[in-house]
């Protein structure tokens, strides 16, 4: 296996590994440790190039410094992405990605993400033992889908109670992008709670899930940014938010499950601000599924009533957050970066 650094001003380390043997093309990207050790989750995917999966993994790891500083996990950001057709995943791939993380000594710990579940960990844990996400016999988390997914709940509930004064969501119709794992999980919450949902995913397999599992109704991908409803609920892949679809939109909240949901963070935060739209900050409602893992490096190990407890903060995390985007007319992006960035330097000045 060739492993080659590559220099990215403002990110700790990023490398690229390539194995002609196994077919393993990936990249693993490490922000930022002021916090703890860089934690988060190994995504493969069909990048159509080496340049679309390298920005895929400093935007995602970028990503996991803010959401880890905002919840205090005491962990640093990292990512990991491997160039693949999901239908290529074979055992010896995965153990050659667990060289991979293995080489970066625990500066990088890895966890589930798309297309990466938890028999996936198991194989990539035969080579590595900075794996977080293991089944719970093992002494870890488990799926981290579920409390991504309650997390996303409680900042959709906080939404409504900015926005309606009530955290009330009989009735209301959410747009549902993306029914996978987190989806899935959060669509049920939804639907528990009351809401009607519409569902689009490229995925017919998911679709015709959500339709039988809680009668979602089917919209095509596309047109999920035109269709009427309360709420959109991004939970894909990220950049849906973007010069074509934020004046599209016909909602009047935007809360998901997805990573880097804004295109462009500072120009496209600012678009939907304008568009009247209460934007709940990815990094921030998205935080269940790191919340989660992160117990397991807790002294005692994982603890799931405390986790829970824990998840369920990104509620009152999200209401301080809206108050202070009001208070001084600014984004709700805008805000929840500055809570990060205070974080991260209070841990620098007391390191």
């Amino acid at each position: 296996m060739k492993i080659t650094n590559i220099d990215v001003e403002g990110y700790e380390r990023v490398a690229q590994a390539e194995d002609p043997e196994t077919g393993l093309i990936a990249f693993i990207g490490v922000h930022d440790r002021t916090l703890g050790p860089a934690l988060g989750g190994m995504r493969l995917w069909p990048y159509p190039d080496k340049d679309a999966a390298l920005t895929d993994v400093l935007r995602l790891s970028r990503g996991m410094t803010y959401k880890s500083a905002v919840a205090r996990t005491g962990l640093g950001g990292g990512k990991s992405v491997i160039m693949a057709d999901p239908s290529a995943k074979t055992p010896e791939l995965l153990q050659a990605m667990g060289r991979f993380v293995d080489s970066f000594g625990g500066t990088y710990i890895t966890a589930e993400d798309v297309n990466i579940g938890v028999p996936d960990l198991l194989e990539v844990r035969k080579t590595t033992e900075y794996v977080t996400g293991l089944p719970m016999e093992l002494g870890g988390s488990g799926n981290p889908s579920p409390a991504t997914a309650l997390g996303t709940f409680e900042g959709i509930k906080a939404c409504a109670l900015t926005l309606w004064g009530s955290e009330e969501l009989t009735g209301r119709v959410v747009a549902l992008q993306g029914a996978g794992s987190v989806g899935m999980f959060l669509g049920q919450h939804l639907v528990d709670a009351g809401a009607k949902i519409l569902v689009a995913d490229v995925a017919a397999a998911n679709v015709e899930r959500a339709v039988k599992e809680f009668g979602a109704e089917v919209v095509d991908p596309d047109a999920i940014y035109d269709a009427e409803c309360d709420i959109y609920a991004p939970c894909a892949l990220g950049g849906t938010l973007n010069d074509d679809t934020i004046g599209r939109l016909k909602c009047q909240i935007v809360a998901g499950a997805a990573n880097n949901q804004l295109l462009d963070e500072a120009r496209h935060s600012v678009m939907v601000k304008e568009a009247g739209l209460l934007y709940a900050p990815d990094y921030v409602i998205n935080a269940g599924g790191i919340i989660n893992v992160s117990l397991e490096l807790e002294p005692g190990g994982y603890r799931k009533e405390a986790a829970v407890a824990r998840v369920r903060n990104i509620h009152d995390a999200l209401l301080s957050i809206f108050e202070t985007a009001k208070r001084r007319d600014i984004t709700t992006h805008a805000a929840a970066q500055e809570v990060a960035e205070q974080n991260l330097a209070e841990a620098a000045t007391t390191a």
